[in-house]
């Protein structure tokens, strides 16, 4: 019995041991066939190793794992089963899974699944995961190696095979980045195998990525690089770990026809060419790259990670972590001026925290996980409803805005699939192993750490930041030595308190590291009380002094402005004081942690801060302007001259149309086809969809030159171009993609003066392009006199 015992308990150890592994390298990885040639100084411990305990990050996995519960695996498989000309087994999903993009939502919750189960053994999710894979496994053959849910794969993919190559950046011969969702597949069956030990699934990887080298077998590098010029995800990345896990050189040769010269090799002489970039682009290639040099000591690789790092980090990132505008990085350490709606897509930090563990495991340091911690706590983690697990594609930063959520089933997009991802997984940088046998301490989350080679036990027990207390009890099943090394946050401003055992440790300082170490024998019993400070403090944007994001402790505040939108020219506060210091023109709420109020410092009204990763439907601001009383003198007369011109606007008006309100299209006789109404910002709007058309009749002066002012909002309105007509003769031609800024645009056009003389009224057409919309045409129209 006792051997019986033995032996399971044995292959219990072994099966945990292949369950939980990582890219990132662990110590022991025994499906790794490639060990890294170069010295790893930090190992990840294995997913199963870390348990959450209660706190808003178990929480946030929580209702991440609740939605996952919900998706049908037979919808997310439709259009595999059809495209090999089986019949479906449910109907797809909406969003990018049935408008071009289909298949990359599959990838994500076969890698969400197998994650999921490798931290918690239900078996719920290892059968999704092996259902999943059974039905990949079927269609394969069908498709020479190929499984895909694309349109027109066939035939774009034969295009290719010929050479015949084209792009314009996110479109390979008419198809959406096709080998975005190809990556997206490969990386789902890799986890499936890696997690669950799915043996099938790298069966079924492996077809797929020889289908790559045969489709791309003969296309010389000038077309292989005209291929790179379309988002690819992370081609290079999956099949270096292919080559990993394989031990297969054919694939480690393979990543490297997916190495993007243009981008790559200029960061590896360290030029920043990142501004007018896509980031979501680059990132992948990047964690290609410094997997690559893990496993072949390649120098230009780590290069071209350690600068693309730097450069995302300290030229391109927003306060809570996240890094572009309306998916681009603009101009170096330009960000005042790019505070919008679609801010810090979310994919982006998914891929920028991968690249981070990568860079940590051959360099620890509290540098990297000061920027993990923040991106994690701040972007991250705000980008979920904490209710239902719906996630954001952008998390906004518009003074005044709002965060859009995902629903279930119908508005599926990237960050939905790498979202699935984000929070099922949020032990894996917590505690890292150093090679010399130490611990490392990374982030502050109540959790608990099963330490196997070491015999060790250790919980973190801790509110942080709503207290400044962590307390880290150990258990050992022997004492046993090993250096402790507690990383000194950023945050903490170089107060910290650290007692063993309620001894205070007076003689330790942070490494050159940033890592405070205590080295002993440690024994069941032992506690280590880690106290780091908590304070209020602001940082400024890179090109703006005087706008500010506040912080307490790693947490960005935002101010919440309940369930209406703010006037977006007259209605966001500003902040007003002599003092620079937070602290000095913020309270703490006496009842309620982490809410702050401001103190006689609020202009038009005071404002209420509350961490931004528990906004959820309240409209906020994340930054704010900060005004000395001098200064916000010199505000008012801004806004002073915004009430005179609008003043002015009013004089001259001759005839005005409140759009979206019915006596008023009413009285302008409005009409139209396949037209909508909603209301955004404030202001209500009409638009017209592909085919249809809107108009309406105003008042001229016809005695006066006439022009018409309309409204815009601006956004990344791909696919909004249109004509005006007025009297069925075009005025002009708007292309509102150009319109960047979200904020309102009033846009004048002048109405030729052959059209209105002799005429008290004429008609107004809004006309769409052929496959564009009109408008948002928002708020009110105005026929004005002009001089």
């Amino acid at each position: 019995m006792r051997k019986y015992l033995f032996i399971s308990t044995l292959l219990l150890l072994l099966s945990d041991s292949i369950l939980g592994q990582s890219y990132v390298p662990e110590k022991h990885q025994p499906k790794m066939k490639v060990k890294p040639v170069v010295p790893v100084k930090a190992y990840s411990f294995h997913l199963q190793d870390v348990q959450l305990l209660d706190g808003p990050f178990k929480t946030a996995m929580e209702a991440d794992v609740r939605y996952l519960r919900l998706i049908e695996p037979d919808r997310l498989l439709a259009d595999f089963r059809e495209h090999a000309g089986v019949k479906a087994k449910g109907a797809r999903y909406g969003g990018w899974e049935n408008s071009g993009l289909a298949g990359h939502s599959l990838g994500h919750y076969l890698s969400a699944c197998a994650m999921h189960y490798a931290v918690t053994k239900d078996k719920t999710f290892l059968d999704k995961v092996n259902y999943i894979v059974t039905e990949l496994a079927e269609v394969q053959p069908k498709r020479n190696g190929y499984v895909g849910a694309i349109p027109k794969e066939d035939s774009v993919w034969a295009e290719v095979e010929k050479g015949n190559i084209r792009s314009r950046g996110f479109d390979l011969n008419g198809a959406w980045s096709p080998w975005y969702t190809v990556h997206k597949i490969m990386a789902g069956l890799l986890d499936a195998y890696l997690y669950c030990d799915n043996k099938q699934a790298l069966a079924v990887e492996k077809g797929m990525a020889d289908w790559t080298a045969h489709i791309i077998r003969n296309l010389p590098d000038s077309s292989l690089q005209r291929m790179l010029f379309c988002e690819y995800g992370g081609m290079n990345d999956v099949l270096v770990n292919t080559f990993a896990l394989t031990g297969e050189k054919k694939y480690l040769d393979l990543s490297y026809k997916f190495h993007d010269t243009r981008i790559l090799d200029s960061l590896a002489m360290q030029k920043d060419i990142l501004p007018g970039k896509h980031s979501n682009t680059q990132i992948p290639k990047v964690i290609g790259c410094i997997r690559r040099y893990q496993l072949t000591a390649a120098g230009k690789d780590k290069t071209i990670a350690d600068f693309f790092w730097k450069t995302v980090v300290e030229d391109h990132t927003y306060a809570p972590g996240g890094n572009s505008n309306y998916e681009y990085l603009g101009p170096a350490r330009k960000l005042n001026e790019t505070l919008t709606d679609n801010t810090m897509e979310t994919c982006n930090t998914y891929n920028m925290l991968k690249l981070t563990r990568h860079m940590f495991a051959l360099q620890p340091s509290a540098n990297l996980m000061d920027y993990y911690e923040r991106a994690l706590y701040n972007h991250i983690l705000s980008s979920q409803n904490h209710g239902n697990g719906m996630m954001c594609y952008f998390v906004p930063l518009r003074m005044g805005t709002q965060k859009e959520f995902s629903d279930s089933f119908n508005t599926f997009t990237c960050c939905v699939g790498s979202g699935m991802e984000n929070h099922v997984k949020y032990g894996e940088s917590i505690y890292f192993q150093g090679a010399d046998g130490s611990l490392y301490v990374n982030l502050f989350i109540a959790s608990k750490l099963n330490w196997k080679e070491k015999g060790v036990v250790i919980e973190q027990q801790t509110q942080l930041p709503e207290s400044n207390w962590v307390r880290f009890a150990i258990k050992a099943a022997r004492p046993v030595s090993f250096p402790l090394r507690i990383r000194n946050p950023y945050w903490a401003k170089q107060k910290v308190l650290v007692t063993v055992n309620g001894k205070e440790q007076t003689n330790i300082q942070p490494g050159a590291n940033g890592y405070f170490t205590i080295t002993r024998t440690w024994k069941t019993g032992d506690a280590v009380i880690f106290k780091p400070d908590l304070q209020l403090y602001t940082q400024p944007m890179p090109d703006n002094p005087n706008r500010v994001a506040v912080f307490y402790g790693p947490l960005v505040l935002a101010g919440v402005f309940g369930n209406r939108e703010p006037d977006p020219v007259t209605g966001i506060p500003v902040l007003v004081s002599s003092e620079t210091a937070p602290a000095k023109w913020l309270k703490a709420d006496s009842k309620q942690p982490l809410v702050f109020h401001s103190v006689n410092t609020g202009q038009p009204q005071e404002v209420t801060l509350i961490p931004f990763n528990q906004v959820q439907k309240e409209f906020y601001s994340v930054y704010w302007d900060l005004f000395t009383p001098q200064g916000w003198a010199e505000q008012q007369k801004v806004y002073e001259a915004e009430r005179k011109r609008r003043h002015e606007i009013e004089v001259k008006t001759v005839d005005l149309l409140r759009l979206g309100e019915m006596q008023p299209e009413r009285d302008h006789d409005f009409a139209g086809e396949k037209v909508n109404t909603g209301e955004e910002h404030t202001k209500k709007f009409r638009i017209a969809y592909p085919g249809g058309y809107f108009s309406f009749n105003m008042k001229v002066d016809a005695e006066k030159a006439n022009s018409l002012l309309c409204t815009y909002w601006g956004m990344d309105n791909r696919g909004r171009t249109f004509d005006i007509l007025v009297n069925d003769v075009k005025i002009a031609t708007e292309d509102l993609n150009k319109y960047k800024a979200s904020k309102f645009y009033e846009i004048s056009y002048p109405i030729p003066a052959g059209i209105t003389r002799g005429k008290d009224k004429v008609k107004v057409t809004f006309m769409p392009a052929a496959n564009n919309m009109a408008g948002p045409l928002y708020g009110e129209v105005r026929v004005m006199r002009r001089e």
